[in-house]
């Protein structure tokens, strides 16, 4: 699975501009993967969200949702094209996702530690597709994280996944070609690409700098 440049949203820092622009933008850009995070917004306020992204992605990434099960399978129930879920560890399991969402879904999970990957394992095959690994340097948009891996942590938990893996947190463009030589299936983008102002061009670079490596 090749999940590309990863773009996770945050309202804050896409300010004024707002998630769905920055969004457009950055697929406009080349970005290949879209997860919408809004740990705040209720299910009706997600539903209208996921739907404008939907609209504005238009088919050319994959449409993801954090955390939220409840909002992907009322999204499929409105013909909403959402393409599945990522959990974290202390979200609803995986197992249910699956069952829920069917064989077609993307579901991924956060793992970072031997546990998460021997309960993987442990699954039906083919119940969790990739899973996120971080985070590779502190970042103040998650800051109840795990200690930072650095580069060499994840090389390191990204040969031991069971599937393919996604790097997250703190990750500045002259990471990318590494981390996709070290073994990542994606690469999540956060503050780089929300908070810049110029969401296109800077996709664009993470883009051709995923593509070099």
């Amino acid at each position: 699975m090749n999940l590309g440049i990863y773009l996770v949203t945050d309202r804050t820092l896409c300010g004024e501009r707002g998630v769905v622009e920055t969004v457009r933008a950055a697929v406009d850009g080349g970005v290949a993967t879209v997860q919408l995070r809004d740990k705040h917004a209720d299910l009706r306020e997600q539903l209208r969200r996921v739907e404008r992204l939907a609209e504005a992605i238009a088919g050319r990434a994959l449409l993801l949702v954090n955390d939220r099960l409840d909002v992907v399978r009322a999204a499929r129930e409105r013909g909403i094209p959402v393409d599945g879920v990522h959990l974290g560890q202390s979200d609803p399991a995986a197992l249910a996702a699956r069952e829920e969402l069917g064989p077609d879904a993307v579901i991924g999970l956060t793992a970072n530690t031997d546990r998460h990957f021997e309960a993987i394992e442990a699954m039906p095959e083919g119940t969790v597709d990739y899973v996120g690994i971080g985070v590779i340097r502190p970042t103040s948009t998650k800051p109840d994280h795990p200690p930072a891996l650095g580069l060499d942590g994840f090389e390191h938990l990204a040969a031991l996944a069971p599937v393919p893996a996604v790097a997250i947190g703190g990750i500045a463009l002259h990471d990318v070609a590494r981390l996709r030589r070290g073994g990542a299936a994606g690469v999540a983008i956060v503050s780089a690409i929300c908070a810049t102002a110029n969401p296109e061009e800077t996709a664009r670079n993470f883009v051709r700098a995923w593509d070099s490596a």
